[in-house]
């Protein structure tokens, strides 16, 4: 008897492996899956057309009680492999609402789905509790298949959790095994439902080749759109598996992950399982790139568990895929290396070429700056002496005009009234100021930037430059002795020195102030 079982064993990869899937297929299938990954947004669109047309029959609220619950079941359906909690949330809504209105069997309908994917959201005792308060034998006959159904499921859910830990996983490994036993007594035998399900648990006694037979006829029967479609695919996929079939592992993986694409599954684990399998195989980018998605898949949908196997992967991924990167950065700098020697002489002689042109343009440049400011400055100082020739040539007449007509007294009075002074001054001033304003055409806003905000000089209305300015401005020439500007501007020497501390008190930085003056820059 044990040797015919162990010829049995033997014979199963030979019969498992009766149609061969080649390099070339896998190539095939991958590239398929490439092209269904970048029409990913166009079906989940679609879906999400569909649960925006149903909540908008949903908020007619003179909907009877059945059409609503009707509603709130298939939003839930459409939901539960897309946004798991808001597939919960419609499941809780229905239940309420049918327990409200004494419906017990519908009730019991949506209360087997909520257990069923409460455990996704780490709900797993909440999940247990629900399934527990649900009596199998109060179920009408056709609620007993969704009961067995959600049983299994939920176990299988609760499994995926405790891998690490091999004796709660066995656990609920084996209530699976018990309720699918249950749901296969009450199944339509002829149904694609009872045929997966039959598969499954053919897959689980061992028995591969009898589950692969079984899942091929099903395929046949049923297209990629159906839900039941990646399922028999992912099983295939671990059949090939456990039978060393490398490229079928990898072929039906992405048959599966197809499936799931299409009809907009984010609830999914076939991608993720086909990226670790990829990267195993040394394709570092689909590797990366299947999943990234099934990561970020697994955050759409608010499944925690798919999160948990992602990222548990995608680091070691990411280091490969650096590495890869980092590898083609290299080759790129190989190419770079040998191509600047190639032209490293007429580049020597350009790079030489252009530092004298920049060298000449910048002296060039300095040096018509510096005539201009030379014209500036000579122009001014002209005018300035100019003037005061032209006011010394006419007081000089004035005072001999006042002696020959023995006027001494009224040429007494007017020196000592100050009054020609304080003219003089005044014109000193607005000339002054023309001419350094001219060179210096920003200097009333650049003294405020080193101001406090709320200590900032405020010009009169026709006022170029102010007591305090003019100070400033003949430090920023150069003129820093406090008696020279004091004479200059016909004030006190103690004036002065007063004025000059009053700005520091102003200044943002006392201690800078001075200095930051005089680094105003004339114009260019």
């Amino acid at each position: 008897m044990k040797s015919i079982t162990a010829i049995i064993f033997m014979l199963i990869p030979l019969v498992v492996s009766a149609m061969p899937i080649d390099e070339r297929d896998v190539a095939r299938i991958l590239d398929r899956l490439d092209r269904e990954l970048v029409l990913a947004d166009t079906y989940i669109n679609s879906r999400i057309s569909h649960i925006d047309s149903m909540k908008a029959r949903l908020s007619d609220e003179s909907l009877p009680v059945g059409e609503r619950l009707d509603l709130m079941y298939g939003l839930g359906e459409s939901y539960n492999v897309y946004r798991v909690d808001s597939a919960l949330t419609y499941y809780t809504q229905g239940y309420e609402l049918s327990s409200r209105s004494g419906l017990d069997s519908v009730a019991a309908r949506f209360a087997l789905k909520r257990a069923t994917f409460l455990p996704l959201l780490l709900y797993i005792s909440r999940g247990q509790a629900v399934m527990d308060s649900i009596s199998s034998t109060a179920l009408p006959e056709g609620l007993r298949a969704e009961y067995f159904d959600a049983q299994r499921q939920m176990n299988n859910y609760i499994s995926n959790f405790f891998v690490d830990f091999p004796d709660t996983y066995e656990h609920y490994r084996g209530r699976e095994y018990e309720m699918q036993q249950e749901l296969l007594e009450v199944l339509d035998k002829e149904s694609p439902r009872y045929k997966l399900n039959l598969a499954e648990h053919k897959y689980y006694s061992k028995e591969l080749a009898g589950a692969r037979n079984v899942l091929i006829g099903l395929l046949e029967e049923i297209d990629e759109l159906n839900p039941l479609y990646a399922r028999a695919c992912h099983m295939l996929s671990d059949i090939a598996k456990a039978v060393d079939d490398r490229n079928g592992h990898v072929y039906y993986l992405a048959l599966s992950a197809i499936s799931d694409t299409r009809c907009a599954t984010l609830e999914v684990s076939s991608l993720q399982e086909l990226g670790q399998l990829l990267y195993d195989r040394h394709d570092v980018k689909r590797a990366h790139d299947y999943l990234s998605r099934a990561l970020s898949n697994a955050v759409d949908c608010r499944v925690s568990l798919r999160m948990i196997q992602s990222a548990q992967a995608l680091p070691i991924i990411e280091t490969a895929h650096k590495a890869q990167i980092q590898s083609f950065r290299e080759r790129i700098f190989i190419v770079i290396g040998i191509l600047g020697v190639l032209l490293i002489a007429l580049f020597v002689t350009l790079r030489l070429v252009y530092k004298n042109n920049m060298i000449q343009h910048r002296m060039s440049r300095r040096l018509e700056e510096a005539n201009k400011a030379k014209d500036v400055y000579i122009t001014q100082f002209l005018n300035l002496c100019s003037s005061y020739m032209d006011k010394l040539n006419q007081f000089n007449k004035m005072v001999n005009r006042k002696i020959t007509a023995g006027k001494g007294e009224d040429l007494l009075k007017l020196t000592k009234s100050g009054k020609f002074v304080e003219e003089q001054s005044k014109e000193f001033y607005e000339i002054f100021d023309d001419a350094f304003l001219h060179i210096y055409p920003t200097f009333v806003s650049d003294v405020n930037k080193l101001l406090l905000p709320d200590r900032q000089l405020v010009m009169r209305d026709g006022e170029k430059l102010n007591t305090d300015l003019r100070i400033l401005a003949l430090m920023r020439l150069g003129i820093e002795d406090t008696s020279r500007i004091a004479q200059m501007l016909n004030y006190s020497v103690f004036t002065i020195y007063t004025y000059r501390n009053k700005f520091k008190a102003r200044a943002i930085d006392r201690e800078t102030f001075e200095s930051s003056v005089m680094k105003i820059r004339s114009v260019s």
